[in-house]
């Protein structure tokens, strides 16, 4: 198509899949398995700001993996909507080509 406008719904598909693919992958991996104990840095101030580094990065891991569960929802969604839409079209082009109302002149 040159003008207009198009969808590519494999690639909407293969969107939301791989950020589910990558939301699943993270849920395996927890950031508090690179906690250790304070003993194991050698030193209070590291062990400490490692605590405090795996608190924080859990929290925007846990936002991140929110966030990617809404695009990936609303990706679905979006090729769910453009297939209906399609789905409507076709079967009202296919209502108008089959009217009733005889035969087409301009099919001759």
């Amino acid at each position: 198509m040159t003008d207009g406008f198009s969808v590519d719904l494999d690639a909407l598909r293969k969107a939301a899949s791989g950020i589910s693919t990558t939301l699943n992958a993270m849920a395996t991996k927890k950031v508090s398995d690179i906690d250790a104990p304070k003993d194991a840095f050698g030193h209070d101030a590291l062990a400490s700001a490692v605590v405090d580094f795996c608190d924080r990065w859990n929290i925007g891991v846990s936002h991140l993996a929110t966030d990617g569960a809404e695009v990936s929802d609303r990706l679905n969604h979006c090729v769910q909507s453009y297939e209906a839409a399609e789905k409507h079209i076709q079967l009202s082009a296919e209502g108008i080509l089959q009217s009733s109302s005889g035969t087409d002149p301009g099919a001759s």
